[in-house]
């Protein structure tokens, strides 16, 4: 692989001074949006709130502690981020959700206003009026970034939910004359995990604070709020549904405070929550550092002007309406997490439990397992100080845990997925970004993740210990490879270890550091154990060496077979640092891309009564919904068929995403898969984190801009664009033809012009 990414450098285009493009610019007034509609309005928050999306429709602003929604559901796999398009009941708004998660949790601190008698019980989707849940309907429902308004049907009440980073304002505005109240429940969360203990704590008559301690996904969290009201109440405190009279302050569980405002006239409501994962003064602190005023509008103005800045990092002209819809959207969703973590005076709670305080801004939610792949190379173009933040809280997370993360939240290790992909994303923040991270401790790190070792690991459970330390002890200290009769899923951690394996190796090497270059380039190779020439596949290998029997490529079983969230088809391909290499082992150009050509062109059947709801987004048995597939169709760019590459793209693009709630293909997973749309919109993507070369693919707007964090722009420009036209006709950096479908990471950082000319046919000889 290397050769043929590297040889696009060296052909002349070093030393070219960019264009007019690349030149200081003002990153809110694109040009080229002249006489469009504002780019805010471009954002749909509801795709993905449909199908099997999991994101949710509510008001945050980039990467907030605090994200206001409203919850429809708790319940089941399409209930991860608390609200599902298809259903018509609310059941009150929370202040934390996840973005497009897989996995349920948070959900935390439920408010719903009411009018008449209070109920105690959130009542059912099928029966509203068992409870406190309200009716609604979409015609009378908004979402813009940092803004979500709806009306309740059965109380009458229009509720209006805004934020900043740390802090959640609600207004809510009543035209029923009955008596009007809001429920805080404080046993509410999403997939009804376990409240240890909670708490609330009645300050005066327009104050009350609240605690919950959650095993959960995260298995030891802790959340505070502080809620201030511009109206006074009265307070009743409920314990098992059993009204605690005389007090102010009430522990336990299953913790409800009715709250009652006696003013007849009153016509508004409005009440500001801060949030803390440290202490009740830190929620307190929050909420008045970042909104002291009352003014509702001023917050939801600042959210927007929040999210005009973020948005107008990227700027297109040309596509359909619904292209740039996708596009804008996906750009939102990329900045939903990680979220911050500290409070406004620098505290944050450590994964040792602990409270430490940091000058830097810490960040929990980090997804790497899908995050690695493209959206982590995205913020290394858009936002590489950001980015290079995560990192340093990854390290700040080894320092404080032990190890870095495989699926860190809110302070906990979850040990969920495989592989240890904290290694990529601090490996090609360290190739592309300005490394403004300790690299030794970098280095350190990345190679103790490597290694089997639960020592030092602090909190998790023992369960969580053995997934954090990753690698299998016969991987690491006999065998050399993972036995499938002994672990599961074994396939899928080999290939996952061989990638991680030689991104550390490449870090290594630049740092001179050449015994552990060969001896983790030597375990990057290991993925070679597990083909199958016979049948053209990586397959699992028992301890007494012999494969495992019997094989169907479409066969899977969800959680207990070689596989993570695919089958054999999916992950023979994963091994995006050694394309040559697998080529090879396939038997050479011709009979690879033959069983490439198959992936994308067999029946999309997956076999077994238990197989992974993950597969999903089929092209053939490419799943785009997952993960793991989303590198393959950039391979055709290793095998001298760059047109094929092209038009996958372009039917992914065209035919697994939309505008609308079911418009996502799987799991939006904290913003990869709309990282994946938003690189591959502008024509190229990074195959292999670790490496700085981009590949090419299929743009799909005339004219992009990415205003780069050092004042350059770089800009694609494409000529004869249009749905018939996805073929690359020409290809030019900066004035000159490339020489292969590859551009590396520092031309684009110094800004300048990719410049495509696209057709309806195949052009076959581009590159040769």
């Amino acid at each position: 692989m290397k050769n043929k990414l590297w040889s696009v450098l060296l052909f002349g285009i070093v030393a070219i001074t960019a264009c007019d493009e690349s030149k200081s610019h003002d990153a809110n007034s694109n040009q080229i949006t002249e006489n469009q509609k504002p780019i805010i309005e471009y954002v749909n928050p509801f795709i993905g709130t449909g199908g099997h999306g999991h994101t949710f429709p509510g008001a945050v602003i980039p990467n907030g502690m605090v994200q206001l929604s409203p919850d429809t559901r708790t319940a089941g796999w399409d209930a991860c981020g608390g609200y599902h398009y298809t259903d018509n009941s609310i059941r009150g708004f929370s202040h934390t959700h996840l973005s497009g998660t897989g996995i349920g949790d948070l959900g935390d601190f439920l408010f719903m206003p009411f009018t008449g008698e209070a109920k105690l019980e959130p009542g059912t989707p099928d029966n509203p009026d068992s409870g406190y849940r309200s009716r609604f309907s979409h015609d009378n429902e908004t979402a813009i970034p940092g803004y979500y308004s709806v009306d309740l049907l059965d109380y009458k009440i229009k509720a209006e939910l805004t934020a900043s980073t740390r802090v959640g304002f609600h207004r809510y505005s009543f035209s029923n004359q009955d008596e009007r109240g809001l429920i805080i429940d404080l046993d509410h969360n999403i997939h009804d995990k376990n409240v240890v203990t909670s708490e609330f704590k009645v300050i005066s008559d327009t104050e009350i604070s609240g605690y919950k301690h959650i095993n959960g996904w995260a298995q030891n969290r802790h959340i505070y709020f502080y809620a201030k009201f511009d109206q006074p109440f009265i307070a009743k405190l409920y314990k098992e549904h059993v009204e605690q009279v005389n007090i102010s302050e009430l522990k336990g569980k299953d913790l409800v405070a009715v709250l009652n405002f006696d003013n007849a006239d009153l016509k508004s409501l409005k009440v500001k929550v801060g949030m803390s994962s440290v202490d009740y003064e830190g929620a307190k602190n929050n909420l008045i550092q970042e909104v002291p005023h009352w003014d509702f509008d001023q917050v939801k103005s600042e959210a927007q002007k929040t999210w005009k800045k973020q948005l107008s990092k990227i700027a297109v002209k040309g596509g359909s309406e619904d292209q740039k819809a996708i596009f804008y959207t996906g750009l939102y969703h990329s900045a939903m997490s990680p979220y911050i973590f500290n409070d406004v005076d620098g505290r944050y709670r450590g994964m040792d439990q602990g409270i430490h305080v940091s000058e830097n801004n810490i960040y929990t939610v980090f997804s790497l397992w899908d995050t690695f792949r493209a959206f982590h190379p995205l913020l290394n173009i858009i936002e590489p100080d950001k980015n290079d933040e995560f990192v340093n809280t990854l390290l700040t997370i080894y320092d404080n845990g032990g190890i870095l993360p495989k699926w860190e939240l809110n302070a906990n290790y979850t040990g969920t997925m495989t592989g240890y992909h904290a290694v990529p994303v601090i490996v090609d923040a360290y190739f592309k970004g300005d490394r403004k991270f300790d690299v030794e401790k970098a280095y350190e790190a990345v190679v103790h993740a490597s290694t089997y070792d639960t020592i030092g690991i602090r909190f998790p459970s023992d369960q969580v210990k053995n997934h954090l330390a990753t690698k299998a002890k016969w991987y690491n200290e006999t065998m050399g490879y993972i036995p499938s009769d002994l672990v599961n899923q074994s396939v899928s951690k080999a290939l996952e270890y061989a990638y991680n394996d030689w991104c550390i190796a490449q870090m290594a090497k630049d740092l001179g550091k050449q015994e552990d270059y060969e001896h983790f380039m030597e375990r990057s190779m290991r993925y070679k154990k597990y083909f199958d020439a016979k049948t053209g596949f990586m397959r699992g290998i028992k301890e007494d060496k012999t494969i495992r029997e019997p094989f169907n490529p479409k066969y899977s079983n969800h959680g207990k077979d070689d596989y993570v969230e695919g089958n054999a088809w999916q992950w023979t391909w994963f091994v995006p640092h050694d394309v040559d290499g697998l080529v090879n082992l396939m038997g050479g150009n011709d009979k690879f891309t033959l069983k490439l050509n198959e992936l994308f062109s067999t029946s999309s059947d997956i076999i077994g009564d238990q197989s992974s709801s993950d597969i999903s987004g089929l092209i053939g048995q490419y799943a785009h919904g997952n993960e793991p597939s989303h590198h393959i169709t950039h391979m055709y760019n290793y095998t001298e068929q760059p047109w094929k590459t092209q038009k996958l793209t372009d039917s992914i693009m065209s035919s697994l995403y939309f505008n609308n709630p079911n418009g996502l293909s799987g799991n939006e997973d904290c913003g990869q898969m709309s990282a994946w749309y938003v690189l591959n919109a502008m024509g190229f993507y990074s195959f292999c984190p670790g490496d700085t070369s981009y590949s090419i693919g299929r743009p799909i707007f005339d004219n992009v801009i990415i205003n780069l964090p050092n004042g350059n722009q770089f800009t694609v420009k494409v000529k004869n664009n249009s749905p018939k036209n996805k073929y690359v006709q020409t290809l030019k950096l900066n004035g000159n033809q490339l020489l292969q479908p590859f551009f590396n990471h520092d031309d684009l950082k110094k800004g300048g012009v990719l410049e495509f000319e696209m057709g309806p046919i195949e052009n076959k000889s581009l590159f040769n």
